[in-house]
């Protein structure tokens, strides 16, 4: 705190002076400590408090630069929000089905690459209780029958991205809806996820 009331009164000295020095020469910082003196060290003690923290807060080491990937695949995903459907697609240009929507995004942010068809995605990624899923699990649906023949991308707060059917674009769908709720099949995790 001591340091941070000094560095406080250098730059009042220097705001008052207009002199900005590279290195803070002697003279400089005989006046400073005079400022110090000067003002009531209350005053100079709550500037230091409220500057304090926003000074740690910059100095802060980040996350080593590795963003979390959940966050990546979910960012992702929405920003190929109304790519057309078309069943086989693969890419935005061509458009996609719901699988290879999900093989494009864990591939791209990842570099995973998924079995291409839901049922087979279904079948190779850990089981997640409903209760326990995050963003970036997948969501499977019964759509004909028993069989798995839907997948989407979990975003969070009971909401999911896809590529519904033929005329419809990728699109954030709701759980809780209760087409969506009624042929909800199970989540799973891919590995690396």
């Amino acid at each position: 705190m001591f340091v941070l009331r000094s560095v406080i009164a250098t730059v009042f000295f220097v705001a008052v002076s207009g002199q900005a020095l590279a290195a803070p020469s002697p003279q400089a910082a005989c006046i400073a400590g005079a400022l110090d003196t000067l003002f009531a060290p209350s005053m100079l003690d709550g500037l230091a408090a409220a500057i304090e923290p926003a000074i740690q807060a910059q100095t802060q080491p980040a996350t080593n630069g590795v963003e979390d990937p959940r966050r990546l695949l979910v960012d992702f995903a929405l920003q190929l929000r109304d790519t057309r459907y078309r069943r086989g697609g693969r890419a935005p240009a061509t458009g996609f089905d719901c699988s290879g929507f999900v093989h494009y995004v864990f591939a791209k942010v990842l570099g995973l690459d998924l079995p291409s068809d839901s049922a087979s995605q279904y079948s190779s990624g850990e089981k997640i209780a409903r209760t326990e899923m995050q963003a970036g699990d997948l969501v499977f649906f019964h759509m004909h029958g028993k069989r798995i023949s839907h997948v989407g991308i979990y975003l969070g707060e009971n909401r999911f991205i896809h590529a519904p059917t033929t005329g419809e674009r990728v699109k954030v769908s709701s759980l809780g809806e209760g087409y969506w709720s009624r042929r909800f099949a199970g989540a799973r995790r891919p590995t690396t996820a």
